[in-house]
């Protein structure tokens, strides 16, 4: 048995698939599934179930997986031991995005571009996901930091919060909409208005989708999702004409207006888009994914401080999208 051959294997669960993990490894697909056949045939139990479209683990598979990860744990702190004494910091981490995360109000595309060229033998990883998928993946180690949206005020167990963004969510309507029509100057809307009406939201497992779908339940009726979409600015335009009500942060009215919107703030309750940086409450277990979180902790604004990010020369001069506002882009996915 050779560690390669169990980094092998690790990839190719984490990754679901062989064509992924050897990618991952910059290696051919046919070299990572012979090693894991080889490894197969000495253990003499298969690990994988190839019969899918996604490979999963066998129930011995899931058995040595959890081996297997030790292992590469253990080699990987003795490296870390040996680049301490020598002052260098070096390792993966995998960091998850929600949808729109490289938005102007917190540029993470050059965050994590500055710290890779401080430290060139960290690699990192960045996987797009929904935020109930990036709460497991961080629950279950596949992750070491998430940007993410918040379904619940509260982290679950084991896992700790940083806000970076807390938004209202309102109500985006064309103009012409019904909820106009009693009183055109209307700036608010209760949710029990919404009851009845074709709703235009994230998709579900995002943070925007899950606080909605829990306040409808509260108020005792199951939301009317008409169209979905993963990024903010398409639910806008689907709005602005005339397909439903879009559930979105809050715009500036310059922007509603641009995107031929009104909003009307949700009320009964109040409703809030939150995203936030997580990770597990014990910390990432290597010393790249620990420098990496505290960079971010340190230069993420948090919500109603006047503190930006520090500028960088690879960010220019962000200028508003005509597509809806790239500020908002993020909140509550």
């Amino acid at each position: 048995m050779e560690l390669r051959q169990l980094q092998y294997f690790v990839a190719v669960v984490e990754e679901g698939g062989f064509t992924r993990a050897a990618a991952r490894l910059h290696l051919a697909q046919p070299g990572v599934s012979a090693q894991i056949r080889q490894l197969e045939r000495e253990l003499g139990q298969p690990l994988l179930d190839r019969s899918g479209r996604t490979v999963t683990t066998t129930e011995v598979g899931r058995a040595v997986l959890t081996h297997a990860r030790a292992a590469l744990a253990s080699v990987e702190e003795i490296r870390q031991t040996v680049d301490e004494f020598s002052g260098l910091l070096r390792g993966r981490v995998r960091v998850g995005l929600i949808s729109g995360a490289g938005t102007r109000r917190f540029d993470l595309a050059s965050l994590l571009a500055d710290f890779h060229d401080a430290h060139p033998q960290v690699e990192i990883s960045l996987t797009e996901e929904t935020a109930e998928r990036m709460l497991g993946a961080l629950l279950g180690g596949a992750l070491d930091i998430a940007v993410t949206g918040l379904a619940d005020e509260r982290p679950p167990a084991g896992l700790s919060y940083r806000l970076v963004i807390d938004d209202p969510l309102v109500a985006a309507v064309a103009p012409g909409d019904p909820l106009l029509a009693a009183d055109a100057g209307r700036t608010s809307v209760p949710l029990a208005a919404l009851r009845e009406r074709p709703l235009i939201s994230l998709p579900r497992g995002t943070g925007l989708r899950g606080v909605l779908e829990r306040a409808c339940a509260q108020a005792g009726f199951r939301p009317r999702i008409a169209f979905e979409a993963s990024v903010l600015p398409v639910l806008a335009r689907l709005a602005a004409r005339g397909l439903g009500v879009a559930v979105v942060p809050a715009l500036p009215a310059h922007e509603a207006s641009a995107a031929g919107l009104r909003t009307l703030e949700i009320t009964g309750p109040r409703l809030r888009g939150r995203v936030a940086l997580a990770w597990r409450t014990e910390g990432p277990a290597g010393p790249a994914a620990r420098a990496l979180l505290e960079r971010l902790r340190t230069v993420l604004p948090e919500p109603g401080s006047r503190r930006e990010p520090p500028a960088t020369p690879r960010t220019g001069n962000a200028r508003p999208a005509a597509d809806g506002g790239p500020d908002h882009q993020a909140a509550g996915a």
